[in-house]
């Protein structure tokens, strides 16, 4: 099982470096995203714009959670996932998060429904 499973993965792997193309097809989901101080110390307001990635048309019917992980301390500093609201014009939302302290942190951007996709994004948090 285990043999399979790692002829499996590295199968993958191989069509992924020989084929960068066929890898480039499974992005379907772009985001930008700002996030903003709030009044409470370590709260922020994330505004979050997701589109398709072929076509940059809104993303729509779809369910978008936000996780955070701090890189420098993996699995030390997580935020539990939290859903995004929809927020007036489509493929708009916004979350608030909850952090543990300043720093960079990665957010998770994990989308389910009429496309599914998972975009990480790489933000600083706090004084620069």
């Amino acid at each position: 099982m285990k043999k399979t499973a790692m002829l499996s993965a590295a199968a993958f792997i191989g069509i992924n470096l020989v084929f960068p193309a066929a890898a480039a097809q499974n992005i379907r989901a772009k985001a930008d995203v700002v996030c903003e101080p709030t009044k409470e110390n370590l709260t922020y307001d994330c505004k979050i714009k997701l589109v398709d990635a072929r076509t940059n048309a809104p993303l729509t019917g779809v369910t978008l959670t936000v996780g955070a992980d701090m890189p420098s301390m993996p699995g030390v500093h997580n935020l539990r996932s939290v859903i995004a609201q929809a927020q007036g014009d489509p493929g708009n939302y916004r979350a608030i998060l909850e952090l543990e302290m300043t720093g960079v942190w990665a957010l998770r951007l994990d989308i389910t429904g009429a496309t599914r996709d998972r975009v990480v994004k790489v933000l600083r948090f706090g004084d620069d």
